[in-house]
């Protein structure tokens, strides 16, 4: 009877453990599934994303610019320029922290978010951090102040070591084209700089609005190839990295806001 018993208790409790496991699988498979993910045959198999990879708002792909440049180049008046088709002789950093543009290029509508730094010395610490996040990059130096045409390599290497890649969608503009009597640096030593860089190159005018909607669309075509080359090799890690610079992105818009409200309330 002992024995009996015994055997009864020993299936029980197999029996036991057998439901157990059926429960923890169940219940791993429901977290998977909440995740997004499935099982089959004891394997896990990736769902594919519902949500585009780029990201999007009111229908409109976003893309994220940012502009560097030495203080005083004109970065400021060029987008704003391309953005209210207006210059100012004297521009405020302080008035705006951001810029958006909606634009048709190509057939294919587009919002640009544009980060301008205005050189201020309260971003510099954020610097890796929005050239981290930035898509592409416009680049820009003064014909008339030769230090600031020498001073854009420097920004490209600096956004080579914070991405640790060259292939960045690049453009890089000479401003203050129209003030040919001052000229400091030639047309010719522009081409080969771009050249150098591998990116479109362009003479612009902010106070003429010459070549401004050339620079900025030639970037997002810049961009838009170089995805389409990524999209090629790179699959769903591409798509992960985009989320994580997203995310990026909008923490430091906000960070600038911030800041910007304290210098206006401080004046």
């Amino acid at each position: 009877m002992a024995g009996d018993m015994s055997t009864v208790g020993c299936a029980a409790l197999k029996k036991s453990a057998k439901q157990k496991l059926s429960s923890d699988k169940e219940n791993n498979s429901s977290i998977t599934n909440a995740c997004g993910n499935r099982k089959e045959n004891g394997h896990l198999a990736m769902k594919p994303p519902n949500v585009p990879p780029q990201n999007m708002r009111g229908g409109l792909r976003v893309y994220k610019i940012v502009i560097l440049g030495d203080g005083g180049v004109g970065k400021s008046a060029v987008t704003l320029q391309f953005v209210s088709h207006n210059f100012l002789d004297y521009h405020d950093p302080t008035i705006e922290d951001s810029y958006q543009q909606q634009a048709v290029i190509d057939n294919e509508a587009a919002l640009l978010d544009i980060l301008d730094t205005a050189g201020q010395v309260e971003f510099t610490a954020m610097r890796d951090q929005y050239m981290r996040c930035g898509e592409g990059f416009i680049i820009c130096y003064s014909v008339i102040d030769r230090h600031s045409y020498e001073e854009a390599s420097e920004y490209r290497k600096l956004i080579q070591r914070v991405r640790l890649t060259e292939d960045i969608p690049l453009v890089l503009i000479a401003n203050k084209s129209d003030l040919e009597s001052l000229r400091k640096v030639s047309t010719e030593e522009g081409r080969n700089l771009a050249n150098q860089f591998g990116c479109p190159f362009f003479e612009t005018s902010a106070a003429l609005r010459l070549y401004i909607d050339e620079a900025f669309y030639a970037l997002i075509r810049e961009i838009r190839r170089k995805e389409k080359q990524r999209a090629l090799g790179n699959g769903t890690s591409s798509e992960k990295l985009h989320s994580r610079r997203r995310s990026r992105w909008w923490r430091i818009r906000s960070i600038f806001a911030l800041v910007f409200r304290r210098r206006r309330n401080l004046n």
